[in-house]
């Protein structure tokens, strides 16, 4: 049965017909007790989602479009460890990387706990080596810096991590991430550094990814040239599971961090891809950032929907993008320290969420993953605010902030909070035209430029926005909203019937850049593509000298 032929489908549609015309500052208006209606309390994290364009029958009827489409059991699949991953034919447990409970996970009858738990004290032992100055270089110097080579769920995770908790890592040594294969990313990087005191951490689970492993190649020739070929042991570990690749490189098998096939990249800072983070916050941080996440694991596991935090912002993301029409959704972080969490979350949501089939092969009959993009406040405000308030594009959003500032500079903060609760007042309430005009006559204009004024003044409002609000941004309030948004994605998924773990998207395009790179350096012109391809290729040449 396709998802438009549920009558729970039909019913929300018909129930969005009968409140569209309704303000959500009348909502507010009408009912006193609204905030605590639509707020949550998770601990210190609040998450306030009363100025979205519900009501008590908007959320009764998702709930019931989620129990027609069996997410809960869905989700109780996942957390079983079966293969919900059905076009790899995998489990999906990053669940197991950040699990503190005692029971055993199983795959296939396998506990995958007590291979967990090594993994992980293999991690925190090299953390605290690298940090403590027991892991040295080859020269015998301490560590000051360490490089990730990854790319994706490999680079977009820890880097957003370690940005996010710089505060925690002070006592670390710097951190740098390198992911793009144009070799400005790596080049501008290692002429920062010094070759005795830098550690490489290549992060690629089969040791061959493309743009990996060519800038792994030329961060090993940088430190061969200065410290010869013996000292690669010294300043490269791999965080893999090809042991003969890893050896072949030069790296000790001691010196490699495993992982699963159920580890999904986009999924994956949770598990051994998490290393730079030890390195960075050391392995205590490490570990409430895990007990963060399992925190929301276990709320999400086994809280009702009607109270289930990652399920009502599932089935409001829903709502949002199928029967409001928001084609794309902003994450606002107002805290500089997430600055790299918005392109951290369009990872997970447009990879996870960006299919056109259900898990069986058919079409999807509505639109699925939105488009997920953001910049931190204030900033965004003095670039693109002016499209979320007066565009005729609806643009859900969500916006973050710690109560308490984790910088030197205190009296900053409550600026920064002013214009945070002052961006959601002024998107859900908007200005009519009738309070233009008076707002413009009380000024003192006269009746013509209050009528000519008036209309570019006019804000519609009602522009659907979740705030999440915290104490600080530690690790474990980090773990908390990570895996608070993994959980929201896993629910739009399995309402849209998709899978949100494979990422076929991306291997065409890979085939061909493949096929393209001989044919760069060819002594004949490329022919085998379309005009446009072909003629690309051949201008490249040409202006490369060939």
């Amino acid at each position: 049965m396709s998802l438009t032929s549920l009558d729970a489908w039909k019913q929300l549609g018909r129930h969005r017909d009968a409140i569209a015309d309704v303000p959500v500052r009348q909502l507010f208006a009408d009912d006193p007790e609204r905030f605590a209606r639509f707020s949550f309390r998770f601990d210190d994290l609040l998450v306030d989602y009363s100025k979205q364009r519900v009501t008590a029958e908007t959320l009764r009827l998702l709930g019931e479009l989620a129990v027609a489409t069996g997410v809960e059991a869905a989700r109780d699949r996942m957390f079983a460890g079966a293969r919900i991953n059905t076009t790899e034919d995998r489990a999906v447990l990053h669940v197991a990387l950040r699990r503190t409970r005692p029971g055993a996970v199983r795959v296939d009858g396998h506990d995958v706990m007590p291979d967990v738990q090594a993994a992980r004290a293999h991690l925190s032992r090299f953390a605290d080596d690298v940090r403590s100055g027991r892991w040295t270089g080859a020269t015998s110097a301490r560590i000051t810096d360490v490089v990730n080579l990854g790319i994706g769920g490999s680079d977009l995770g820890p880097a957003m991590v370690v940005d996010a908790l710089t505060p925690y890592g002070r006592e670390g040594p710097r951190m740098h991430f390198v992911s793009n294969v144009d070799g400005a990313h790596l080049d501008e990087t290692l002429r920062r550094l010094p070759p005795a005191t830098t550690l490489f951490v290549i992060a690629s689970k089969t040791f061959t990814t493309q743009e990996t492993m060519a800038n792994a190649r030329s961060a090993r020739a940088w430190l061969v040239a200065a410290l010869g070929d013996a000292a690669v042991g010294r300043h490269f570990v791999a965080v893999s599971t090809n042991a003969a690749a890893v050896d072949a490189f030069g790296i000790a098998a001691s010196n490699m961090f495993g992982f699963w096939d159920w580890v999904g990249g986009r999924y994956s800072l949770w598990s051994s891809i998490g290393l730079p983070i030890a390195i960075a916050i050391g392995a205590a941080g490490f570990d409430a950032l895990l007990a963060g996440a399992d925190d929301m694991d276990r709320h999400f596991e086994t809280a009702p929907v009607a109270g289930n935090l990652p399920m009502v912002l599932g089935l409001l993301g829903i709502w949002n993008r199928n029967f409001l029409g928001a084609d794309t959704h902003a994450v606002l972080p107002y805290d500089q320290y997430l600055r790299r969490l918005p392109a951290y979350l369009q990872q997970l949501d447009m990879e996870s969420n960006g299919k056109g089939v259900t898990r069986d092969g058919a079409p999807v009959d509505v639109p699925t993953g939105p488009i997920v993009w953001g910049e931190p406040g204030t900033n965004g405000q003095h670039a693109f605010y002016q499209l979320l308030h007066q565009g005729p594009r609806l643009v859900s959003a969500d916006f973050l902030a710690a109560a308490e500032p984790a910088h030197g500079l205190p009296t900053h903060h409550p600026l920064l909070l002013s214009n945070f609760f002052a961006q959601t007042e002024a998107l859900m309430r908007g200005k009519t035209l009738e309070e233009a005009r008076a707002e413009l006559a009380a000024a003192g204009l006269d009746t013509d430029a209050v009528t000519r004024l008036a209309p570019h003044k006019v804000f519609p409002g009602s522009r659907p926005t979740t705030s999440l609000l915290y104490r600080r941004l530690d690790p474990r309030t980090l773990g908390r909203l990570l895996a608070l948004y993994e959980h929201k994605v896993f629910v739009m998924g399995a309402v849209w019937g998709i899978n949100s773990f494979d990422q076929w998207g991306v291997e065409l395009g890979k085939v061909l850049a493949n096929r393209i790179l001989p044919e760069l350096d060819a002594a004949a012109d490329a022919t085998g593509h379309d005009a446009s391809t072909n003629g690309l290729i051949n201008h490249a040449r040409r202006l490369r000298g060939h």
